[in-house]
């Protein structure tokens, strides 16, 4: 596992490039040798694209800091421009909706259309621009739903020995070949899961082997290793020269997951190295661990990256060690400067000193402790649910002597998590764009805290008119 990369998920939660920044020499301390960035809506296209750019996108001269910075740390980095499924952050705007395979549906963009091809060929012209000396370009290509599907699909599929798997090779070969004859040193990563299932022959026929590298990725914590040397040994029979390998440190256990299970990504990795352990040497290009922000454009948040920093950190030391021992975990504890790493358990509050930990620990105080609080007031408090319950609160009844017995507590919660919100926000700011901190707040805070407000509001209103 000699190249490891570390993929950053922009598409939701972006950091802003300072803090990128002052994580870089972190990463190369713990064992990264290079980035794959998944820009999405965060590049700063322009022209016919510019309506791609999400409000807080990164400016041209952020990303040519960034990617220097990356350079001086002598870390490689791999752009990742979908090229064909997971298009929702293109196919959403009505611009750009015919060209979508299914009429209805944004993820998947239309492989007859010229103009399809155009749109890819744009965006990776567009991004290459602002990239110097790069070796390899990933251009997605993973999860195709619905493809086949589409009008022009169905028909081109009635036609005689047309298959949903020849469709699908001839769109990523274009690509690929697309890519290859404007920049001829750089070399294209796919993700496998739409390859897997094809026959050694379709593949071979196919001349994809010549064209790209692909990426085989699985994020379980129990990966079936015979399978997957299997598929390696499959794909090596095909004709692709190398392959990678894609684990993952966070974003792949529960789409609204908001603290990492640092145990099962450390146990996707060690499942990762027993492949490695039993593949061709010269077979494996490097592995690229993966870090969801999104599970797609649309739906929510996952862990933030300053939360799954020791996860990523426990990762990397694992793959560059072969295998974790009491060793790397001193190693990580060094590096990150925490004093305890818990890794079968959520890491405690205990403070870091890596960029972001003070949003690890708030988290983690908001995760473990803001809805058990309030609900622990609001439902299983006798005086709450015998004497204020919601039918006394639309009366504002309460006798008075029941104020007492839960007044205090309801106000004293609600100033403390007000004053520990306070300083999470204050700490997301370092380190995200205020569209981030609305979302994260309105998922992960807004629940219980509203609920919180709205009895010691609703207590204010009933002791009004009792007076």
């Amino acid at each position: 596992m000699r190249r490891r990369l570390v993929h950053l998920d922009l598409k939701g939660a972006a950091p802003r490039a300072q803090y990128l920044e002052q994580v870089l020499p972190l990463l190369r301390a713990l064992g990264a040798t290079g980035l794959l960035l998944e820009y999405e809506d965060t590049f700063p296209y322009t022209g016919p694209l510019e309506l791609l750019r999400a409000p807080h996108a990164y400016s041209p001269a952020e990303l040519r800091a960034l990617l220097s910075r990356a350079r001086a740390h002598g870390l490689d980095v791999v752009p990742l421009v979908q090229s064909f499924g997971h298009m929702e952050f293109v196919l959403k705007h009505r611009e750009f909706a015919h060209l979508r395979e299914v009429k209805e549906l944004p993820n998947a963009l239309n492989p007859h259309k010229e103009e399809s091809l155009a749109l890819v060929k744009a965006m990776i012209d567009q991004v290459m621009a602002l990239h110097e000396d790069l070796q390899w370009f990933h251009i997605g290509c993973d999860e195709v739903y619905y493809l086949g599907e589409g009008e022009e699909s169905k028909q081109w599929l009635q036609q005689q020995d047309n298959t949903p798997e020849k469709l699908c090779l001839s769109h990523i070969k274009a690509v690929a070949t697309c890519l290859a004859s404007s920049y001829p040193t750089v070399t294209p990563i796919v993700w496998d899961d739409m390859l897997r299932g094809m026959s050694e022959e379709t593949l071979a026929e196919s001349g994809l082997p010549q064209l790209v590298q692909p990426m085989i990725w699985d994020y379980a914590a129990d990966i079936d290793v015979e399978a997957k040397v299997q598929l390696l040994e499959k794909y090596h029979r095909c004709g692709f020269p190398k392959v990678w390998f894609a684990s993952a440190f966070k974003g792949a256990t529960g789409v609204n997951q908001s603290l990492t299970l640092i145990g099962h990504h450390l146990r996707n990795q060690l499942e990762w190295l027993q492949v490695a352990s039993r593949s061709p040497g010269d077979a494996l290009e490097g592995i690229a661990l993966t870090g969801w922000q999104r599970y797609d454009h649309f739906s929510v948040l996952c862990e933030l990256l300053p939360v799954a920093i020791p996860s990523l950190a426990v990762c990397l030391q694992t793959l560059q060690n072969g295998g974790y021992s009491e060793k790397v975990k001193e190693n990580v504890e060094n590096l990150l400067g925490m004093s305890n790493l818990e890794v079968d358990t959520f890491m405690s509050t205990s403070l870091g000193t890596f960029p972001g930990s003070n949003i690890l620990t708030l988290v983690t105080e908001v995760s473990f402790y803001l809805k058990s609080s309030v609900d622990e007031l609001l439902e299983r408090n006798r005086y709450v649910t015998g004497w204020f319950s919601p039918y006394h609160r639309k009366r504002k009844m309460i006798h008075p002597i029941i104020i007492h017995h839960f007044q205090p507590d309801a106000v004293s919660l609600l100033s403390k998590w007000n004053a520990v919100l306070q300083d999470l926000q204050a700490a997301m700011e370092q380190v995200f764009h205020r569209c981030v901190i609305e979302e994260w707040m309105e998922e992960n805070v807004h629940p219980s805290l509203q609920k919180l407000q709205q009895v010691v509001d609703d207590l204010d209103e009933a002791i009004k008119a009792q007076n």
